[in-house]
């Protein structure tokens, strides 16, 4: 049983590795390519769409892993790529700052949420959807009060007055919530789906799993550095 046991824990370390790395760039890559691209759309709840996409792939891994513990190694992932700005266009690392704050909150608290939840998570859509949402209220309040002392830009500086915290709880931490509720369960759906005995690419054909999570992984970063080149 013991070697077993060590089998499989070798197996899952260079597995939850790999889906680190293509979760994380592929997060890394979306915050990239849709803030310019929606803001240049004039769409609306621009930082609710980016915190949604991180919540779709968040629920991927954690019903993919199962692991908890693995969403702040995605995030640092996603942040590394975000700060390839200071390599690529030789701009200061607080050019970024806010934004990365916001996605390594956004992971840390899901990551705390799921853990508490425990089973009840797989369990139950009711308790997916609440955790979703619940990331999004608290996700914002940190990071409205972290935000302004560490880069305050001048959107936050715009409920830098009396009653501007609940505002800004009004106008992003509910959508952040709506858009967590409802991406967050599918995100996780669709993990689970991969993570199955049936969906199991790693275990039919491990080289072809890591190879295209290798080939994919290189894709978004240096997809992300040509669209900070030509940005």
């Amino acid at each position: 049983m013991n070697t077993a046991c060590s089998k499989g824990s070798k197996e899952s370390g260079p597995r939850v590795l790999v889906a680190v790395l293509v979760l994380g760039s592929l997060w890394g890559l979306s915050e990239v390519l849709l803030n310019d691209a929606i803001r240049s759309a004039g769409l609306p709840w621009r930082a609710g769409i980016l915190f949604g996409v991180g919540m779709l792939l968040m629920g991927i891994a954690l019903g993919f892993l199962r692991k908890p513990i693995a969403l702040p190694g995605i995030a640092l992932v996603a942040i590394l790529m975000k700060q390839m700005v200071v390599p690529v266009l030789g701009v200061s690392v607080l050019c970024k700052a806010n934004s990365c704050i916001a996605v390594m909150l956004q992971a840390t608290v899901v990551g705390g949420l799921a853990g508490l939840a425990g089973r009840r998570l797989s369990a139950s859509r009711r308790i997916r959807a609440g955790v979703g949402g619940i990331t999004g209220l608290l996700s914002a309040v940190p990071f409205y009060f972290i935000g302004l002392r560490v880069a305050p830009c001048p959107y936050l500086l715009s409920f830098g007055r009396p009653g501007g915290f609940a505002a800004f709880l009004a106008s992003e931490g509910l959508v952040w919530a709506v858009f967590g509720a409802i991406l967050f369960p599918l995100g996780h759906r669709l993990g689970e789906r991969l993570g199955s005995p049936q969906g199991a690419p790693w275990a039919r054909r491990p080289l072809l799993y890591y190879g295209t999570s290798a080939v994919l992984a290189l894709f978004c970063w240096i997809l992300a550095g040509f669209a900070m080149v030509s940005g």
